[in-house]
């Protein structure tokens, strides 16, 4: 089994990730989706946690060997940014959604500094813009962002070419289309279930995704 499937397999078995196309849930932005996503669900979990951050580490040790520092997004990503950053022996830190409104006023917990080549540690990407704002934060604080690394992503159209525009590689451990496939094997869904899910990945706001059910 691949790293990326073995990865999906582990979210839909300790229920991180929901799949219910009959019956939708529905997102703040109003969508119906068949999908619901908690990663941080694997953080109770220590062999699917251990897996994980192992993928983590394998992914930079490959892509961004030059890695000087690993910043976690907030909050999800911080845990895994200790994590591997514990792992690879290199510094750590998080962005925070907002500065603190206290104190030094901080954006960035940590320490990075100007020329620093850091990685990006986020647990999902969906459209891409939360992501992208620490991406912003850290380049405006004088880091080099090597990339991201994340658990899990949709492979929306929108969140692809958001970060092509930012200029920033995402790499996920596992993806929307294994997720699906090994939903279907393991029984989690219907075969024809597929090309209905695959169809929301599309295009989340067409909601004719229900008629292929």
């Amino acid at each position: 089994m691949t790293l990326s499937h073995q990865i999906a397999a582990d979210l839909l078995e300790i229920k991180a990730v929901f799949l219910r196309p009959d019956e939708p849930f529905t997102w703040a932005s109003g969508i119906q989706s068949p999908i619901y996503c908690d990663n941080r669900v694997t953080y109770a979990e220590p062999d699917v946690r251990r897996r994980i951050t192992a993928g983590y580490v394998s992914v930079i040790a490959e892509k961004y060997p030059q890695a000087q520092a690993i910043i976690g997004t907030s909050t999800s990503g911080i845990g895994y940014a200790a994590l591997v950053a514990e792992a690879m022996n290199l510094p750590t830190g998080y962005v925070r959604g907002g500065a603190k409104s206290h104190g030094r006023n901080n954006k960035i917990e940590g320490r990075v500094t100007a020329g620093q080549q850091v990685v990006v540690i986020e647990d999902l990407i969906s459209t891409g813009g939360s992501v992208i704002e620490v991406v912003e934060a850290l380049r405006e604080a004088g880091a080099v962002v090597l990339g991201i690394v994340s658990i899990f992503t949709y492979g929306m159209t929108k969140g692809i070419a958001r970060l092509a525009e930012a200029q920033v590689e995402n790499t996920s451990l596992t993806s929307f289309d294994s997720l699906v496939q090994v939903a279907a094997q393991m029984g989690y869904i219907e075969p024809k279930a597929i090309d209905a899910l695959i169809a929301f990945r599309n295009n989340p706001a067409d909601e004719s995704w229900r008629e292929l059910l």
